[in-house]
């Protein structure tokens, strides 16, 4: 099924006829009206992986630049000892 939103066929079934991998990537090659045939990167389908739904939350980010905050300042006063 196409699920990119934007695409003309969005919503609709297709045959896939074959499958083309290229620098990694998978696109599948369909079966479209009229005998033509449509390519489609995986991505756009839903043969393509769920997408994560875990976001980092406000809270997370401020924690989170805390940690790099304390982690630099640290690093700091350890560079300045001499030998």
């Amino acid at each position: 099924m196409v699920t990119h939103p934007f695409h003309p066929l969005a919503g609709r079934r297709l045959v896939v006829l074959f499958i083309k991998r290229r620098a990694g990537a998978v696109t599948f090659v369909c079966a479209s009206d009229m005998s033509r045939s449509v390519t489609l990167p995986r991505e756009w389908t839903d043969r393509a992986p769920r997408p994560t739904t875990h976001r980092l939350s406000a809270e997370g980010l401020s924690a989170a630049r805390a940690l790099v905050d304390a982690l630099v300042s640290r690093r700091a006063g350890n560079d300045g000892g001499g030998s």
